[in-house]
């Protein structure tokens, strides 16, 4: 069993940020040269996808809340509507 929930958004924004720092620490140590202007398109665009997985994951865990709310609600029809007693 699961101890706690996956969070998507979280992964994706510490991905991101992983992949900056590596980026700047090779930046630092010469091995790269960039431009630090291209550092803030990959943070927005790392920030972005985070939240567009922490959306995608909070629609799926609401669709599956509501699911499971109506089945074990008892608004279906009863068990016999013929006027037996039978029970289906």
């Amino acid at each position: 069993m699961l101890r706690h929930e996956f969070r998507p958004g979280r992964a994706v924004a510490g991905l991101a940020m992983l992949g900056l720092a590596g980026g700047y620490a090779a930046d630092a140590a010469g091995a790269w040269e960039v431009p630090w202007t291209f550092f803030l398109p990959v943070f927005l665009g790392g920030l972005w996808l985070a939240a567009t997985a922490t959306w995608a994951a909070y629609m799926l865990r609401r669709r599956r809340r509501d699911a499971r709310k109506a089945s074990a609600e008892k608004t279906a029809a009863p068990a016999s509507t013929s006027g037996s007693h039978a029970i289906k």
